[in-house]
């Protein structure tokens, strides 16, 4: 699974790739496919905070955080992460989104959904079903893709945000962005990945990789 997500992001050409982990095992399975390696501490809460222990001394604007269970993501989904930044310099960081595919996985606790705001920034991420459908239909749940950029002065920055209640209780490393006012765009398309946190998403996704299928994509609407 990590050489798929390590071949992804080499594929969206945007940058030098590379891979950060406090385990041997992941280490040395990216250095036998020849990418560089950074050992980090043990201690961290999050990737973000993972990131900002080894992006401090690089020279650097934007910093994409792709995780390893993302086998199946799409180039152009990595290469559009990075788009909002180009409009607005100053943003502090950037994810994505698309609509839910399936009516069950407004339930499903695995599957984090997103609201955001008529500006195109998010305002909460949850695991509950959001927005809960009292009047069916009327509102189109959004699932968040879990990739990440980051101006590098704010991703320095988040490791020194405190940790918040709810990024706490529903276990999401972004909440405690939106808890410190700091706006994160949301770029909406057609980025259909599948994450692997369960046996049945990781035989979904063998099956996809067998069949040698991609993801679609559609570039995100203004």
């Amino acid at each position: 699974m990590l050489v798929h997500v390590i071949e992804k992001a080499q594929q969206a050409n945007i940058g030098a790739v590379f891979v950060a982990t406090d385990d041997e095992r992941i280490a040395s399975l990216a250095r036998s496919v020849g990418v560089d390696v950074y050992m980090t501490r043990s201690d961290h809460n999050s990737g973000s905070e993972r990131l900002a222990e080894v992006v401090q001394d690089m020279d650097c604007d934007i910093v994409v955080n792709l995780q390893g269970d993302e086998p199946l993501i799409d180039p152009q989904a990595i290469r559009a992460v990075i788009e909002p930044f180009k409009e607005n310099p100053t943003l502090s960081m950037a994810t994505l989104a698309h609509p839910l595919l399936r009516k069950e996985d407004l339930h499903d606790p695995n599957v984090v959904k997103v609201i955001c705001n008529a500006k195109g920034f998010a305002m909460y991420f949850s695991r509950a079903p959001i927005p809960f459908p009292r009047t069916p239909d009327l509102a189109t749940p959004l699932q968040h893709v879990g990739l990440y950029a980051y101006q590098k002065d704010f991703l320095l920055n988040y490791a020194n945000l405190s940790e918040c209640p709810e990024g706490q209780a529903e276990q999401l490393e972004q909440l405690r962005v939106l808890h410190h006012g700091y706006h994160i765009a949301v770029s909406v398309g057609a980025f259909h990945c599948i994450g692997i946190d369960t046996p049945e998403d990781l035989a979904r996704a063998q099956k996809l990789l067998t069949q040698k299928q991609s993801t679609h994509f559609t570039p995100p609407s203004k």
